[in-house]
């Protein structure tokens, strides 16, 4: 996967760049072992520190131990829904930005009430989407950010292959 590179636009153009990236911490949670590696394989290029897991009980378990600055999160995942974690983080007064990437609506966005995450993804979406959602929630300096993101022509070309997800 480390040949897969996002499209010309979509790449960080100097180690400063990269460095400004650096000292945020993103915690990705997706039970899909490609969709996970994808997703961590991007926003490293990019120049996060990303620590991934398969399921929102061993995210709870890492957020516990560690300080991460956004969560990216699957909602339907074994053991621990993506739902079930926003309630805990809200339970435990952690205040964490989450980006809820999942197939559907949570059925529980109908039901009850639940603490909203800061941005939805629905699958399938771009990893150009993905970083752009990111870089949203966490902005390094307004010159990096702007010079790192994704021409906004981009967004509305189609993915190259490999890189829907």
């Amino acid at each position: 996967m480390k040949d897969n590179k996002p499209s010309e636009g979509g790449e960080p153009t100097s180690a400063a760049q990269c460095q400004a990236s650096l000292r945020h911490r993103i915690l990705v949670v997706e039970d899909d072992e490609d969709m996970r590696r994808l997703n961590t394989e991007v926003l490293k290029q990019f120049g996060y520190q990303v620590d991934a897991v398969e399921d929102g009980a061993i995210a709870w378990d890492t957020l516990q131990r560690n300080k991460y600055d956004l969560v990216v999160t699957d909602n339907a995942m074994p053991n621990l829904s993506g739902v079930e974690l926003l309630r805990k983080l809200h339970a435990a007064r952690m205040a964490l930005p989450v980006i809820m990437a999942t197939g559907a609506l949570p059925k529980e966005s109908m039901q009850d009430p639940w603490p909203q995450p800061i941005a939805m993804l629905l699958k399938p979406y771009t990893l150009v989407a993905l970083v752009a959602a990111v870089q949203e929630v966490l902005p390094t300096t307004s010159g990096a950010r702007e010079q790192n993101a994704p021409p906004p022509n981009e967004q509305s070309q189609p993915p190259k292959a490999g890189w829907l997800l």
